[in-house]
C-alpha cells in the first residue's frame, strides 16, 4: 500500500495526516487478486516481505500459506489493524513501523518481496534507492513483484499514480531479470471502478 518516502526511526511527518484514518480504496479487505494468483501459483515462498503494507493483507496471505511473513509501513493506525487481522485469524505475521523506501535497512534478507502500489510513491533518487534497498533485501535469485495502477488511476490523483512498463524496465535494468509485465486489475471499494482500475503487475528477479 502507498506510504511516504521517510527514514526509518524518524518520526512520521504530522502534516501528512493519517492516510488510514479513512480505509484508502485499494484495502479491500482481502489479497488483491493480481497477488493472490501468485500465491495460489507457488511463487509465494520461503521468507516473505511485503514492502508498504498497510493493514497487512498480502503478508496474512503469505502466513495462511504458513510461510515466514513480515510486513512494513509507517502508519501505525494500519499497523495496528494488521496485527489485530492476524491474531482474529490466528495466523502469526510480523508487523514492523519502517520505511518501505529502504527494506534492505531491516538488516534481513527475503526470497520474495511484494509491493502494491508502492513503486509510484518514490521518483528519481528516492525511486532509485527504493530499487536498490529492495536488491539487496533479497536473496540471490529471489524474486520482487509489483503491482502498480496504469492507464486509470484513481481520479483525485492525475497522472502521479500511474508507472508506465519503460520507467519499470528502466528502474530494474541494472542487477535484475525482468521475468513480466503483463495487464492486472487494482480491485478498489470505488463505486466509479466497479470493475477495478485497469493496472500492471511486474514480476522481477535479483541477479
Amino acid at each position: 500500500m502507498p506510504v511516504s518516502p521517510h527514514r526509518p526511526g524518524a518520526a512520521a511527518p504530522h502534516d501528512l495526516g493519517d492516510p488510514y484514518a479513512d480505509p484508502p480504496p485499494w484495502d479491500i479487505g482481502r489479497p488483491q487478486p493480481a497477488f493472490q494468483a501468485l500465491a495460489d501459483a507457488g511463487a509465494v515462498h520461503g521468507r516473505v516481505l511485503d514492502v508498504g503494507c498497510g493493514t497487512g493483507e498480502h503478508a496474512l496471505m503469505a502466513a495462511r500459506l504458513g510461510l515466514d511473513a513480515t510486513g512494513i509501513d509507517l502508519a501505525p493506525r494500519a499497523l495496528k489493524l494488521a496485527t489485530k487481522k492476524a491474531g482474529e485469524r490466528a495466523l502469526t505475521a510480523r508487523f514492523l513501523r519502517h520505511d518501505a523506501r529502504l527494506p534492505a535497512d531491516l538488516g534481513e534478507t527475503f526470497d520474495v518481496i511484494l509491493a502494491s502500489l508502492v513503486l509510484h510513491g518514490f521518483r528519481g533518487a528516492d525511486r532509485a534507492a527504493f530499487v536498490e534497498s529492495l536488491r539487496a533485501a533479497l536473496e540471490p535469485g529471489g524474486r520482487c513483484f509489483l503491482l502498480c495502477f496504469r492507464d486509470e488511476p484513481l481520479p483525485a490523483s492525475g497522472s502521479r499514480l500511474r508507472v508506465a512498463p519503460q520507467e519499470i524496465r528502466t528502474a530494474f535494468a541494472d542487477g535484475w531479470r525482468i521475468d513480466g509485465i503483463d495487464d492486472a486489475t487494482v480491485e478498489s471499494t470505488l463505486p466509479v471502478h466497479p470493475e477495478g482500475i485497469r493496472g500492471r503487475r511486474a514480476a522481477l528477479t535479483r541477479i
